[in-house]
């Protein structure tokens, strides 16, 4: 006999027979369908026994789930209430694929792939550089800008790309746009074809799609992407950290591929987590080995915030005139305030310490998550970054435990062109500081479940 709430008028599709485990799921529902709204009180565990007609310890134990997974909030000698910004559409009955969304942005503990930590934006730096920008900028500066940037940002940029990344980047060459996804989207106006790796981004290969181009997937290997494959005029490269599999362009392969850009194709240089290597000293751009026919592109989105939208393009001379008319067609006028403060972080050294430190707390992190991890999940990929890679037998059923404790990550199904292997790419930079423990252990707890 299916058992009714009397405490609060609330039906619970359950049975005694479904045990401890059907009451948390029938709880769950009851949250995540709104019948149980933010704030609501909850009987007390001796009521709900009583009138469920089970043994009290099985209900403390099921509202001590539930509290752990943020669905209830406990507090001492007040009763148990529903968690606030818990309601969420109703769901599908779970499937046995993957989720038709890779990010669900309610997620309790977010690891998805991709962001910093933007608690540790650096507010007093970004405001005391505004202050100094706004006094000293002359009235003219405040008009309609230089659709490649602000000569100011230009040059500061050449001098740090030229020390941090090796990379030749005269301030002439350089071109400031709206982030990376901006970026490859005006490429994809350029170019009737483009190779990706395989995987890669989709995001990025439908920006580049959208613009015009054809992609057309290389493979990646454990030893970066296969340059003997190449059979497009133009490709993608993430040489520093391949995003998602995390393995770095080996050095015989950098050479191979410097090679085939001098006999007439053109590499797009993307310096995805160029700032952040862990083991060693950061591995050199690319584009120095030729830069009349790389295009190097890099960005603020990991190393300060996605929110700022910069980002930059080191082009061969020819390309520079066809980039800026292309932009300035598409109607980009450029955020010189923004980029004069970023032009001042850079040549106090403010942009320096920042990524200095970022680059202590995401390598602490990574080793404490490699720590918690069970045995039976070995990463892949070099030590640095903002993300690692799981391989899983089966994505699904691990997504779906996650998802159930409420944890975010991505899957890395859905960045293959052709078919491959699924897994996990976690992002251990996302959290802020304080949330980071306990996001970990939720997402052990939800691959121990299915081990």
């Amino acid at each position: 006999m299916t058992g009714s709430w009397s405490s609060s008028d609330l039906h619970l599709d359950w049975s005694p027979s479904d045990g401890r485990r059907g009451l948390a799921d029938a709880l769950r529902r009851a949250v995540r369908e709104g019948r149980l709204a933010p704030g609501t009180a909850l009987p007390s565990t001796r009521a709900l026994a009583a009138d469920l007609g089970i043994a009290r310890g099985t209900v403390t134990r099921v509202y001590s789930d539930l509290t752990a997974e943020g669905y209830l909030r406990t507090r001492q000698g007040a009763p148990t209430r529903v968690a606030a910004d818990t309601h969420t559409p109703a769901e599908p009955r779970e499937k046995s694929g993957p989720p038709t969304s890779a990010w669900f942005r309610d997620a309790r503990w977010d690891l998805f792939p991709g962001r910093p930590d933007l608690s540790a934006f650096p507010r007093a730096a970004w405001a005391s550089a505004t202050r100094r920008v706004l006094q000293s900028m002359p009235a003219g500066a405040f008009d309609y800008g230089d659709p490649a940037g602000p000569a100011a940002l230009r040059e500061a940029l050449a001098r740090y790309l030229a020390r941090s990344r090796g990379v030749l980047a005269e301030p002439d060459r350089i071109v400031v746009c709206g982030g990376y996804s901006h970026a490859i989207g005006v490429l994809g106006h350029l170019f009737d074809e483009i190779a990706f790796e395989d995987p890669s981004l989709p995001e990025f290969r439908e920006g580049a799609a959208r613009g015009g181009a054809e992609v057309v997937p290389v493979p990646v290997d454990e030893r970066g992407i296969r340059v003997s494959e190449l059979d497009s005029p133009v490709v993608v490269v993430t040489a520093a950290h391949q995003y998602p599999l995390g393995v770095t362009l080996a050095p015989e392969r950098r050479s191979a591929l410097a090679g085939w850009a001098a006999a007439g194709g053109l590499v797009i240089e993307d310096d995805y987590d160029g700032e952040f290597r862990f083991d060693r000293q950061p591995v050199g751009a690319v584009q120095s080995l030729a830069p009349e026919r790389i295009i190097y592109a890099g960005g603020v989105s990991k190393t300060l915030a996605p929110a700022l939208r910069i980002g930059w393009l080191v082009l061969p001379r020819r390309l520079v005139g066809p980039v800026r008319d292309t932009m300035a067609a598409l109607g980009w006028r450029a955020p010189v305030v923004d980029h004069l403060v970023l032009a001042e972080l850079l040549n106090s050294g403010a942009y320096d310490r920042h990524v200095r430190q970022r680059r202590v707390a995401y390598r602490r992190r990574r080793d404490r998550l490699l720590a918690a991890l069970p045995r039976e999940f070995v990463p892949e990929g070099i030590s640095a970054g903002l993300h690692l890679v799981l391989r899983v037998p089966d994505e699904g059923a691990v997504l779906r435990a996650l998802r159930r404790r409420s944890v975010s990550v991505d899957h890395l199904s859905r960045y293959w062109v052709r078919s491959g292997p699924g897994g996990l790419v976690i992002g251990y930079a996302t959290p802020a500081e304080h949330a980071f423990g306990p996001a970990v252990e939720a997402l052990v707890d939800g691959l121990r479940a299915v081990a």
